[in-house]
């Protein structure tokens, strides 16, 4: 998988791409060919291509357009689809080249932000704990997990069907959860989680959603929170307190901290510190 972002006045010739291609047009509008005729797209809608799919694009009433988008090899989302229903990956094709569907785009752009963001962590890495990495790269995994789903269950000639899997039990999840409690500072990938469970990787983020209000990404950064107010409250430092609950550094901390408690670890801390407090 890859992203892109472009602003351009460009008008695009015919070609083709060997991935899918799915896209969210930021600004402006634009005119192309598609593998069902000509199409329109504007300003909120979502664009699509086939692997092989002949298309081009211009910009419609106005000098440029802004989009960004995200390329899948045809490998990875057949085995997105497979992970759902066994054999439900093969020939998928996208069955429209302009789509408005507010909770794909919205999932769509989770997903584009995650992947730059982690993309600019990366270029920080030897200022930053190992598991800042690991933390992102789930939330880019979830992400692409569920931006994937949607777009094979609504708009895929083969949608991932549902399915019912013993090992999808409560205490299976559970399971889950425990791991991610267990390793705060290393946790593991939403496919090893899903290995684990035995189910799909969309169907554990639904499962884990159902069970425990959140899915496992934004469940361990509240972990993470807890944590530091555990720590803080038995007289660690902020700074030492963010390095063993996995936050990049104090900051990000200070930042989950207040806005899953209401209050900054320091206010926290200080009234720790008070002679008698509670």
């Amino acid at each position: 998988m890859y992203c892109t972002h472009a602003e351009s006045s460009r008008h695009y010739g015919r070609h083709w791409h060997a991935v899918y291609g799915l896209g969210l047009l930021d600004d402006g509008a634009q005119s192309s060919a598609s593998g069902r005729g000509p199409v329109d797209a504007y300003a909120g809608d979502l664009i699509t291509t086939n692997p092989g799919e002949v298309h081009d694009g211009q910009p419609l009433g106005s000098a440029s357009r802004r989009w960004r988008m995200v390329y899948l090899e045809p490998a990875a989302l057949q085995a997105l689809a497979d992970n759902e229903a066994p054999g439900a990956g093969a020939d998928i094709a996208l069955t429209r080249p302009v789509i408005q569907d507010p909770a794909l785009a919205r999932a769509l752009h989770t997903l584009i932000t995650r992947v730059f963001q982690w993309n600019a962590l990366q270029e920080q890495l030897v200022h930053a704990p190992p598991s800042a990495d690991a933390v992102d790269r789930l939330a880019c995994e979830e992400s692409l997990a569920l931006t994937s789903a949607l777009l094979l269950e609504r708009h895929a000639s083969t949608a991932a069907p549902p399915t019912s899997r013993a090992t999808a039990a409560a205490e299976v999840v559970q399971q889950v959860r425990d791991w991610l409690a267990d390793a705060p500072l290393a946790p593991p990938s939403l496919a090893q989680m899903a290995a684990l469970a035995g189910l799909g990787r969309y169907q554990l983020l639904r499962r884990f959603a159902e069970a425990y209000g959140l899915p496992p990404h934004a469940w361990l950064l509240q972990q993470r929170a807890e944590r530091s107010r555990h720590l803080i409250r038995r007289g660690a430092s902020l700074a030492d307190a963010a390095a063993a609950s996995g936050f990049a550094d104090q900051s990000h901390m200070t930042r989950m901290f207040a806005r899953q408690f209401g209050f900054t670890p320091g206010a926290w801390q200080k009234a720790h510190r008070r002679p008698g407090a509670q």
